[in-house]
């Protein structure tokens, strides 16, 4: 047995959980390297990820390409610290004691690689931030 806290946890939500959510997983997967756990859902899930999701990603180094839209589930809000929605609005189910995070985000949906560039890197940012914040060093 460790005495070190349970890892903090974070689940992204927009709608379909394709494009916004997917790549907040991917980039806080990537940068928390298995300190953080990660979840993403979405309140009415598309089929698939968005490719041009995908594209941006890859160019920057981080594979989502395993990853697959899911549901959003009472459960994985109430078993995650930190709820962020990307605009899913009243979908999103509250509980208290949670932080939630509304993050204002382009809908990647439908734009090309040079639209969703920019929304990739802003989605960078704030993961960054976040993880300063969640593991202080």
């Amino acid at each position: 047995m460790s005495d070190t806290p349970a890892k903090p946890s974070v689940l992204f939500v927009c709608v379909h959980n394709a494009g916004r959510s997917q790549m907040a997983a991917g980039w806080l997967a990537h940068l928390a390297q298995g300190r953080i756990e990660v979840r993403s859902a979405g309140s009415a899930p598309a089929g698939t990820i968005n490719p041009v999701a995908v594209e941006a990603m890859a160019e920057a180094g981080v594979d989502i390409t395993a990853e697959k839209p899911k549901v959003l589930t009472p459960e994985a809000v109430q078993d995650s610290d930190v709820v962020i929605t990307m605009g899913c609005g009243d979908a999103c189910p509250f509980f208290p004691g949670k932080r939630y995070e509304d993050w204002k985000l382009e809908d990647p949906a439908g734009q090309g690689i040079e639209a969703v560039r920019p929304i990739r890197d802003e989605i960078k940012a704030r993961v960054s931030q976040l993880i300063a914040e969640l593991l202080p060093a």
